[in-house]
């Protein structure tokens, strides 16, 4: 998810940042330099999402069905809670990506939002969670 939304900002010429753990550790391996993060010294992802929740504005959270289904977007949520940060949840299975992309916009201008954190699954538990966050982000950051 977090790719999707970072190459989306690299395509479209949008600054990007965020935080990733200590030596750019992923599910899959290595984070590839190209991604504009910084590296949490000793941190690991729980430590990793709360100062990406910290950091922003906002966050919008996509999931696939339930958020209960990835430990990390639970996680996530309950950050933005305990920050009393506002989020908009949109669930992949119900939201089309026209709607997502209405939603984020109407979002963004409602808590004028200039630094948005963007989270969801693992591409692992959830199958299509990077093209559809890399679909949607790419016509938010076109307007």
């Amino acid at each position: 998810m977090d790719r999707g939304a970072l190459d989306a900002a690299l395509v479209t010429g949008t600054t990007a940042d965020g935080w990733c753990p200590e030596g750019r550790i992923a599910e899959d391996g290595h984070i590839s330099e190209r991604y504009p993060l910084g590296e949490l010294p000793g941190a690991d992802y729980a430590a990793r999402t709360r100062r990406n929740v910290i950091d922003t504005d906002a966050t919008v959270i996509i999931y696939f069905g339930r958020v209960e289904n990835s430990p990390g977007t639970q996680l996530t949520l309950e950050q933005c809670i305990v920050q009393n940060k506002p989020y908009l949840l949109l669930n992949a299975e119900i939201d089309s990506e026209t709607d997502s992309v209405q939603k984020i916009q109407e979002f963004i201008s409602a808590h004028n939002a200039t630094r948005l954190n963007i989270a969801g699954p693992r591409a692992q538990q959830a199958t299509g969670a990077y093209q559809y966050c890399y679909a949607v982000l790419l016509r938010v950051l076109s307007y």
